[in-house]
């Protein structure tokens, strides 16, 4: 999913609010709809220095191919995000050079028009398969098999921070449908079969999933609890 938007009233209303404006009952999120693409300037050890439209503030938080970063410096034409070892460590970190993809937090009153997205990277996924259908594209993309469980036919998934639908789901990949305005207004138009993507699987697939195993590891679940957990979602 992405949206096109007049850069610089909605990135100017965005830098004049305080952090308080973007959380969301105290936790930063995103939507997986991309705001802009910016250029990578360096990447000198654990600095990234980006070039952006979006007038940024000390200390923001903003995803950078889905991975929530936070501001350390402004600059003129853009600002710098420090990635720690950890992020590096998990992160497809060879994308970040060239071009990546830019959402800023959410605000309290925007619209919300993706999924709710934490800027959590999971893992790293891997293009298996990109089919050209005429007006769309099946990409293929393999995971580790212990998230496969997190991943939901018809659900949503980040892919590099950008929301989108699974079609299908198999042992160890998954199947997305790409419109060809999403593949033109992302850099999903640059995935072929080896590259590597960052990958958040469903919030709420992830809570269900763990509150279940930790009642299984203790005493058991109830058709009763099953209930009570389905109506939280």
């Amino acid at each position: 999913m992405t949206e096109d938007v007049s850069l610089n009233d909605d990135y100017s209303r965005h830098s004049k609010l305080d952090m308080e404006s973007t959380l969301i009952k105290g936790h930063i999120i995103f939507t997986g709809l991309i705001r802009e693409i910016g250029t990578v300037k360096s990447f000198v050890g654990s600095t990234l220095s980006i070039k952006a439209k979006y007038k940024s503030e000390l200390g923001d938080s903003i995803a950078i191919n889905g991975a929530c970063l936070t501001i350390t410096k402004v600059l003129p034409d853009g600002f710098n995000v420090e990635l720690s070892p950890e992020s590096q460590k998990l992160l497809a970190i060879q994308n970040y050079k060239g071009e990546v993809h830019i959402e800023p937090a959410m605000m309290m009153g925007d619209r919300f028009d993706g999924h709710i997205v934490q800027g959590h990277v999971d893992c790293v996924g891997e293009v298996s398969e990109v089919k050209n259908n005429g007006n769309s594209y099946d990409i293929f993309i393999k995971l580790p098999k212990k998230f496969i469980a997190y991943i939901i036919p018809k659900g949503s998934i980040t892919i590099d921070g950008v929301s989108l639908t699974v079609n299908e789901v198999f042992d160890d990949n998954f199947r997305l449908t790409i419109i060809p305005h999403t593949m033109k207004e992302t850099l999903i138009r640059n995935y072929k079969k080896g590259y590597k993507v960052n990958v958040e699987t469903d919030m709420f697939a992830r809570y269900v999933a763990h509150i279940i195993n930790h009642q299984h590891k203790t005493n058991g679940l109830t058709w009763d609890e099953v209930d009570n957990i389905s109506a939280r979602y």
